[in-house]
C-alpha cells in the first residue's frame, strides 16, 4: 500500500455560496474542480466580484495536472481567466460548459494556448494520477456532472 495520502483542500465555496473551488492532491500532484467567483454584498462599494485565494497552490503551480468545470454557473467558472493566468493545465468541461469557458477566455485575449478538452457525463477522465468518473446531475443549468472515483490511485 502506498505512503501517499489523497488530501482534498477547499480553497472557496465551503460554508458559502460562491467561489467554488477545491484542490485533490496526491503525492506530488494536484487538480483543481472549479473556479467560481463570489458576487459582492450591497456594501463591498467598488469591487465587481471575488475569486477564491489560491496562492497555496501558486508556489507549486507545476503540481497542477488539470483543471475540470462541473457545471457553466458563474459560482463554478468566473475566475477561470484569473487561474489560467497562474496555472499551464489542460482544462476539461463538458460541451456547454467549455463554450462558456470559451467565450470568457476569448474576452480575456487568452483563448490561444489553453488546452480545453470536452468530456461527455459517464466518461473517465484520467488526469495525472487520478481517475475521474463523470455523471449527469440535474442541476438549472444543462451539462452539468458530478465526479467520483472509480477507484483510488495506483
Amino acid at each position: 500500500m502506498p505512503d501517499k495520502k489523497v488530501r482534498i483542500v477547499p480553497l472557496g465555496g465551503l460554508g458559502e455560496i460562491g467561489k467554488n473551488m477545491m484542490v485533490f492532491e496526491y503525492g506530488d500532484e494536484s487538480m483543481i474542480v472549479d473556479t467560481g467567483i463570489m458576487f459582492p454584498e450591497n456594501d463591498m462599494l467598488g469591487i465587481d466580484y471575488i475569486i477564491p485565494d489560491f496562492d497555496y497552490l501558486r508556489a507549486k503551480a507545476h503540481t497542477v495536472k488539470g483543471i475540470i468545470i462541473t457545471h457553466g454557473h458563474e459560482d463554478h467558472t468566473g475566475a477561470i481567466s484569473h487561474v489560467m493566468e497562474a496555472f499551464d493545465a489542460p482544462v476539461y468541461a463538458t460541451s456547454l460548459t467549455a463554450g462558456l469557458l470559451e467565450n470568457k477566455l476569448q474576452q480575456a485575449h487568452m483563448l490561444d494556448g489553453i488546452r480545453l478538452n470536452t468530456f461527455e457525463a459517464g466518461d473517465e477522465l484520467e488526469i495525472g494520477p487520478f481517475r475521474v468518473e463523470t455523471f449527469h446531475v440535474c442541476h438549472s443549468i444543462p451539462d452539468g456532472v458530478g465526479l467520483g472515483s472509480p477507484r483510488p490511485p495506483d
